[in-house]
């Protein structure tokens, strides 16, 4: 009744390949895009973009990333406010270096400069896994920190020691700058949603995506059935870190304007993207943007409703957020591994075995 797929049929494999090849699916992906990019700008504000939607896009784009390299090749990552921090530097210097080259190649570069940095520290992948992984994707995150703290020819000899993006605009329009105004940087950000949700989508449904999986599955049966452990391990980090790049880049220069390394890309952005894939599910492109929505979404809900209505102290409304999420994050290793996605999944089978689900 509410989702079927009677008379959907596939006359060729190209067809039963596509990106979505549910024809009910692929209306409403559609309908999404379309009230994305065609009402939305209509009716943005400061405050909707700045607290919610900016958020979302560029954390959605982190957790695509990082999804990629812990939920489809099963190599555990710490290091993603780190790497974020690449992407932002990278977008910095190249902001000041040329100024004349478009946004979208400056974003772009710095993506690439940054999966080229993951792959560096993805090195250590190709001895050693899991815990042991983990910390040396931890040490990678202190280092880098440290390292933009402490050099100074990255953040220009500035002797606040901050990076601050100036104004740069796409065909006349600001995206940058304290002066670019909300649908602006909205629209920009999206458009590079769109673009590595959709590479993202087709790389994890082809060969190099089945290589990621037998990786995480079994290594050593994936070696032995011909998957090159070397090539999948080291594309997975360079995909997640030029996803991750493009997410600090858009972080940096569309959303806070000014940062200082320390405070905007510590450790704690690492564990926030990583709760947002654990969340929303891992090896799932929807449940990366479930978990991010999840989690910009809940405190501001836990404000409006604590502090606005309850009356409840800013701090107590803080703290309870980190309890919820904590709690949330043991029910669903727990009980749903595989997170908001999976809930997704069977509420779609329900609805089509509608009204006799099972």
């Amino acid at each position: 009744m509410f989702y079927r797929e009677a008379g959907d049929f596939k006359t060729s494999y190209e067809q039963d390949n596509q990106t979505f090849p549910i024809k009910f699916d692929r209306y409403r992906y559609y309908v999404v895009l379309a009230i994305a990019f065609l009402v939305v700008p209509f009716v943005i504000n400061d405050y909707w973009a700045n607290a919610i939607l900016l958020p979302f896009l560029i954390y959605a784009i982190a957790s695509i990333g990082l999804n990629i390299l812990v939920g489809y090749a099963g190599q555990v990552s710490l290091g993603t406010g780190g790497f974020m921090a690449v992407g932002a530097y990278a977008c910095y210097k190249l902001m000041t270096a040329m100024p004349e080259v478009s946004m979208f190649i400056h974003v772009l570069i710095a993506g690439g400069i940054t999966a080229g940095v993951c792959v560096i520290f993805g090195l250590p992948s190709l001895r050693i896994k899991g815990f042991y992984l983990a910390v040396a994707t931890l040490a990678a995150q202190f280092f880098l920190v440290w390292l933009f703290n402490r050099v100074p020819w990255f953040y220009n000899y500035s002797a606040s020691g901050q990076i601050s993006a100036p104004e740069r605009d796409v065909f006349g329009i600001l995206i940058t700058g304290p002066n670019a105004p909300a649908w602006a940087t909205y629209m920009f950000s999206l458009i590079f949603l769109t673009f590595c949700a959709l590479v993202a989508r087709n790389l994890t449904r082809g060969t190099i995506g089945r290589s990621w999986m037998a990786i995480r599955d079994m290594d050593i049966a994936a070696e032995i059935i011909g998957v090159n452990p070397l090539k999948a391990k080291l594309t997975a980090f360079a995909v997640s870190g030029f996803f991750i790049g493009i997410s600090g880049a858009l972080f940096f220069s569309v959303y806070l304007g000014a940062v200082e390394v320390g405070e905007a890309f510590g450790i704690s952005k690492s564990f926030l993207v990583l709760f947002m894939v654990i969340i929303g599910g891992l090896g799932s492109i929807f449940g990366s943007f479930a978990g991010a929505a999840f989690l910009v979404l809940l405190p501001v809900v836990l404000k409006v409703v604590g502090v606005d209505v309850l009356g409840w102290p800013t701090d107590i409304v803080a703290h309870f957020q980190l309890v919820i999420v904590g709690a949330l994050i043991i029910v669903f290793l727990i009980m749903e591994p595989h997170g908001l996605a999976q809930l997704w999944r069977v509420a779609k089978e329900k609805l089509r075995l509608w009204p006799f689900p099972h």
